[in-house]
Order: C-alpha cells, then sequence, then structure tokens
C-alpha cells in the first residue's frame, strides 16, 4: 500500500507532536510504503541522521515549507506559528496533489498538528482520509478560572476565540466531511466534532512509547515505604493544575510525604509562593527543567503521580509513569481520563476546585498507607501501557484500520 503522511511536527526521540509526527510513519513504514510531509526547519537533519543510523527502507520524507516565511520555528507555539501551519496545510494540498499523480495513493493519514479546529486540504484529494486523532477540543472548567491570573484568563478567553473561528471554518467541516475516519483524543473533542456535523468519532489517545523505553521504565523498583513521594512532571502553566496538586497534598497531611515538581514555565514562582503558604515549602522540591533522562529518574524515585490538568489533549507523563508501574492521581479530564483507567489510578471529578482539591487529597491518602494497592495498580499500568500503547501496537492497529478502509471501497 503506498501511504502519504501529514505531519507538521516531527522529529525522532521527542513526545507530544512532533513524537506522534515520527512515530506513526515509522511504524507505518514496517507494513507500507509511506511518503511523510514535513517542515525541513524543524528537523531535517535529525530526521536525515537517526535514518542513516537505523535505515527504514520505506519511509521517504517530503520537505517544504513556505517560500517567503521558512523559520516557523521562531515564533514557537504563537499565534504567528498557528498561521504559518494554516498556510503551509494549502500548501502542502499542491505538494500532495503532484505527487499522487506520480505515486498514486491508496491512503492519506493527517496525523499533526492534533488539532480539530483546522483543516487538512488533503481531505480534497480523490484518496480516502484519515484525520486524527485530533484534539484541543477540551477547556478548563469554568469554576476553575478562580485561581488564574490575569493573563491565565487571557489566554483561556483568546483560545477560546481561535477555537470558535476554526470552527466557523467551512474548510474544517469540508475535512470532516471528507473523511473516511475521525478520531479524536478526548470526549470533550469528539463532542464538538459531533456538533460540526461528524456521524462517528472514535475516541483514543494520539500519543504512544517505544517498546524498549516501555521495557526500560518497567525496570524501575518501587522505592522503599518510606517517605512516600508524589510527583509531577511538565510545564509549569496554570491549566496543568499543579497548584491544585500542592493545594492537596497540604490537605492531605501527610507528614512525612514529600511533593516533587519537576519542569518550569510562568507559574513556577506562583507554585513557589502557594508553597509556602500552605506551611508545606520544606517537603515540596522544585526540580526545574531537566532533561528527559533525568526527569524519568526522578519518576523512578517517586510512588505516585499527580496530574491534576485541566485541559491535556493528551498526558504523555501519565503514560510514562504507567509504564513505570506507578499509580496515577488525576482529575476525569482531557487526555488523562482517556489513558488513566480505574484499575491504573484515581480519576477524580472534577466539580469546582474545591471538590477536586479533596478528591485528590483522599487519592494521596489512600495511595500514601497502601503499599499494596500502589503496586496493584502500578502492575496494572505496566500491562495496560505494553498491551495498548506502545507504539508497535498502534501501529498493527492503524494497519488493520488502512487495510480496512481500502478493502471497502
Amino acid at each position: 500500500m503506498k501511504v502519504l503522511i501529514s505531519a507538521y511536527s516531527c522529529e525522532p526521540g521527542r513526545g507530544s507532536e512532533p513524537g506522534v509526527g515520527w512515530n506513526i510513519p515509522r511504524e507505518i513504514a514496517k507494513y507500507h510504503k509511506v511518503w511523510v510531509l514535513t517542515r525541513p526547519d524543524e528537523s531535517k537533519e535529525i530526521i536525515e541522521a537517526e535514518l542513516t543510523r537505523n535505515p527504514v527502507p520505506n519511509l521517504h520524507f517530503v520537505y517544504f515549507t513556505l517560500p517567503f516565511w521558512q523559520d516557523s520555528l521562531r515564533w514557537g507555539q504563537s499565534g504567528a506559528m498557528q498561521i504559518h501551519y494554516y498556510l503551509w496545510q494549502i500548501q502542502a494540498y499542491f505538494i500532495a496533489r503532484k505527487l499522487h499523480r506520480e505515486i498514486g495513493f491508496d491512503l492519506i493519514h493527517h496525523v499533526t498538528f492534533v488539532k480539530y479546529s483546522s483543516p487538512s486540504f488533503l481531505s480534497l484529494l480523490p484518496v480516502p482520509f484519515i484525520w486524527g486523532p485530533v484534539g484541543g477540543g477540551e477547556s478548563a472548567p469554568k469554576s476553575f478560572w478562580q485561581d488564574f491570573s490575569g493573563r491565565a484568563k487571557a489566554y483561556e478567553i483568546a483560545r477560546n476565540i481561535v477555537r470558535g473561528f476554526g470552527e466557523l471554518d467551512p474548510f474544517v467541516y469540508l475535512t470532516a466531511k471528507k473523511s473516511a475516519v475521525v478520531r479524536a483524543t478526548t470526549e470533550d473533542t469528539a463532542q464538538r466534532l459531533y456538533r460540526m456535523g461528524v456521524n462517528d468519532v472514535d475516541i483514543l489517545p494520539e500519543s504512544g512509547l517505544p517498546e524498549e523505553e516501555i521495557a526500560r521504565l518497567g525496570q524501575y523498583p518501587m522505592p522503599d515505604s518510606a517517605p512516600i513521594r508524589f510527583i509531577s512532571m511538565g510545564r509549569l502553566l496554570h491549566w496543568k493544575g499543579f497548584h491544585l496538586g500542592l493545594r492537596a497534598f497540604a490537605q492531605a497531611n501527610l507528614a512525612t510525604a514529600e511533593y516533587w515538581i519537576v519542569g518550569d514555565g510562568p507559574e513556577s514562582q506562583r507554585l513557589q509562593t502557594l508553597a509556602e503558604t500552605l506551611g508545606i515549602a520544606p517537603r515540596v522540591k522544585f526540580w526545574g527543567r531537566l532533561p528527559r533522562e533525568q526527569t524519568l529518574s526522578k519518576l523512578g524515585e517517586c510512588h505516585v503521580l499527580v496530574h491534576p490538568s485541566l485541559h491535556d489533549s493528551g498526558g504523555w507523563v501519565c503514560m510514562e509513569a504507567m509504564a513505570a508501574g506507578r499509580p496515577v492521581i488525576c482529575l476525569n479530564l482531557g487526555g488523562p481520563a482517556v489513558q488513566v483507567t480505574k484499575d491504573t489510578g484515581f480519576k477524580i471529578p472534577p466539580g469546582n476546585p474545591e471538590q477536586a482539591v479533596q478528591g485528590l487529597a483522599e487519592a494521596m491518602i489512600r495511595l500514601a498507607k497502601d503499599a499494596d494497592l500502589r503496586l496493584q495498580m502500578g502492575q496494572a499500568g505496566k500491562k495496560l501501557v505494553y498491551e495498548s500503547h506502545s507504539w508497535q501496537a498502534k501501529g498493527k492497529e492503524l494497519v488493520h484500520l488502512y487495510e480496512t478502509i481500502t478493502s471497502s471501497r
């Protein structure tokens, strides 16, 4: 089969969007011939170096970017980056149309960005098209805005406005209509897609882990019982909800326990001030931003992951924690709610901030006092990730989907 994959963001050895853009094509190329549309400015040198070290004969990359705006990395994830992304999608259509005349694709799959409110013009080509999983339909419940700074509230308002404009874009509707299969990362995104006229949406995480990393994380032993350590990992942003984790840790009042926070970001000072105000600063360690290997090493020194995110489409850290045999405490929101099960952790009903904090605290107390439960949930997490969330398992599932779609034509 000849498959064309659109991966605006793509880089080996990364998580999040770049990891999705790299790992899905690589897995599909084990079974079929794959061409990947991506940008040269983000990772061409890294991709070519990886393919030199570990050749994948069926995997071909087609690099291009806007002739009048070539340095997309300069803008980060700003609004300018989103404009670049939209224009790049238009350009991708013309590149893909020419390639299709030469190659004759059997199927096209859009994988990154993982974003439901921007179109993929590749859906206009006369080839079966798979959209996603796409995300971005998640929102922080309004009751939680009371804890946000003015800047954070402005971010949420701007995000809602941009997303609303996207939902009015006729090309987004056309992308949904032309898709043979639409996949969403969360129930929230699925509901928005249904309101846009999509009849059927598959809900599943977009992220995965390599089997070798799953095996390595699975070798982390559970630390000795004392002190019990909780850990949160990620960018220190308001919507990550780490302030809820700190308040819950204070409410749990576990005298000898520790709470580690790994990451950096605009909320760093506010979180440190909050720890001081709550009287838990001596038992909270802010490690700052660490290289990935050191971050995972810190995870191995802790017992439980706390990830109270308010609108994550994914939640890679939840997957990493489960692979390492650590129970996860999260809110029943977004991507973590899809990944974490009742056997692998606690999904706390969000309700309002007070209810969420109480639920998080109760879960902390229960896991702190029950070593057998920690081990039981940890083993269930390992099993879940190995069976369902390795990139190899996702690749096999996608190959089956591709064959089902093309055989029904």
